[in-house]
């Protein structure tokens, strides 16, 4: 029998330990016990346990010295402390110093159970989350400093990654859907090259008119325009010396910018808007576009020359429906991210929810992705990942059998049946009454986050992934009102 995880106890009672030791064993989990901190100390160097239940009362030291001494050399370390009835404060103290949970003696066995699975189940995705990252590009200790993907094709941009951060002043085209991480491929870049002490600038070059874009890329001298700082204005090339500029979406930039961008590429230098001395930069210029810049060349949108400038080394990175392999992986990541960030141990991820996830297509990406496990964390009552915390997303029967993971949103299109309005499965309404299931589901999650959020509209669309318009319209066609 293949052992659940290794448990070390540290009691000096010997029947206790002993009683702990056999039922523990009989659960599948390894044990070693020690009865002094000392020995504790040693069985932790040589087995290394991925579990430690600790009396706090031992006759070598105090319960609480010995868990400071272990979380000092393993922040990670993973402790439920014992204390005896009334100890409480104690057990709260050592809450504090970064225990995981405490059991009051006299504990029943079932509960000693009930504590230990859960807390293995949450060192058991902390670790496959750990591992997980130790095989991805990872930078610096930004939040989001990790591309998540064992694809093929994800492989492939983590060694391109490593190839051009070697060379600090090569220009990089980033293609991709949006939301499927462009932003994050050129952090890593910038964060891994020897520009990394410089700043990292981005922009999104759709967000502004073509006259504030200029004036933000390259600043402005004084009285330049109506409006302009009586002092002029540093550009984001300028700003960016040094480092690295992101523009994204840089399929949305006029043409008269693009020339001035071409000029930037070519000689490292430019002019602020109103000014007449050549400013001098030393700058890495990354782009994103989720538009095809081939297409957009020959219709003449886009200028052949500076696409040509910009594509010195093109990354491609696959929307998500392209990597479904990865999706189990993104979805550990997440889960545990918004454990820690919600203070919540959701540690079990059935088949059924698996399925769901792996097969929607995904159309916003990984970004989609990442909405949806958020919400599904933040309202969980258990510690599972149960299928219908993933609602906006359900599995529904198409005629003749097919069966899809498709958004809430698309109920009506679920309902409309086949051309001829033939029953999914031969039966009378029997798509319609997985689609009104659907939105039953829809309905009672969109009335869970109105009521986690008190009712305040624009948290819970935030929480919801759709914007406050169409959220008013499914309180309005829900039927929905506050208690």
């Amino acid at each position: 029998m293949s052992s659940k995880g290794t448990v070390l106890v540290v009691d000096d009672e010997e029947t206790l330990r002993i009683t702990i030791k056999e039922f523990l064993y009989e659960q599948g989990y390894e044990v070693v016990v020690a009865e002094t901190c000392e020995q504790a100390l040693e069985r932790i160097n040589e087995f290394l346990p991925d579990l430690i239940l600790l009396d706090l009362r031992l006759p070598d030291m105090n319960g609480l010295e010995l868990l400071e001494k272990i979380k000092s050399k393993d922040s990670q370390a993973l402790i439920i402390v014992m204390t005896g009835f009334g100890s409480v404060d104690s057990a709260v103290e050592a809450m504090k110093i970064g225990a995981y949970n405490y059991l009051e003696k006299p504990f029943k066995i079932d509960h000693l159970r009930l504590v230990v699975e859960k807390a293995l189940g949450t060192q058991a995705l902390r670790r496959e989350v750990l591992a997980l990252r130790a095989q991805q590009v990872s930078y610096g200790d930004e939040p989001e400093g990790v591309i998540i993907g064992n694809n093929q094709q994800m492989k492939e941009i983590y060694t391109l990654i490593r190839q051009v951060a070697k060379s600090p002043s090569t220009t990089v085209l980033i293609q991709g859907e949006s939301g499927t991480g462009k932003e994050l491929v050129a952090k890593a870049i910038h964060r891994l090259s020897s520009r990394k002490n410089g700043r990292f600038v981005d922009i999104n070059c759709a967000a502004l008119t073509e006259s504030l874009l200029e004036a933000e890329l390259f600043g402005y001298e004084k009285g330049s325009f109506t409006g302009a700082a009586t002092t002029g204005k540093q550009g984001l090339f300028e700003v960016a010396d040094k480092g690295t500029i992101f523009l994204d979406e840089i399929g949305e930039m006029g043409i008269s910018l693009q020339s001035k961008l071409l000029r930037i590429l070519q000689e490292r230098q430019f002019k602020r808007v109103g000014g007449l001395q050549d400013i001098k930069i030393d700058v890495r210029v990354i782009a994103s576009t989720n538009r095809n810049l081939e297409e957009e060349v020959e219709a003449e949108r886009f200028r052949k020359d500076l696409y040509f400038r910009l594509k010195v080394l093109p990354i491609y990175v696959p929307p998500l429906r392209e990597r479904r392999d990865d999706i189990p992986l993104l979805v550990k990541h997440f889960v545990h991210k918004y454990n820690t960030e919600f203070k919540k141990n959701i540690n079990q991820i059935p088949p059924e929810t698996e399925k769901i996830l792996v097969g929607y297509s995904w159309p916003g990406n990984i970004r989609e992705l990442k909405n949806v496990i958020e919400r599904a964390v933040l309202i969980a009552g258990k510690e599972t990942l149960s299928p219908e915390l993933v609602a906006p997303i359900e599995l529904v029967r198409k005629p003749h059998g097919e069966i899809v993971a498709v958004h809430a949103d698309t109920v009506d299109d679920a309902n409309a049946g086949d051309a001829g309005g033939t029953p999914a499965n031969g039966g009378e309404g029997g798509e319609k009454q997985e689609a009104r299931s659907l939105a039953n589901i829809e309905k009672q999650y969109i009335q869970k986050v109105l009521k986690e959020t008190s009712w305040r509209r624009t948290e819970a669309a935030k929480i919801l992934g759709i914007n406050r318009t169409t959220l008013y319209n499914k309180i309005r066609d829900y039927g929905l009102g506050p208690p």
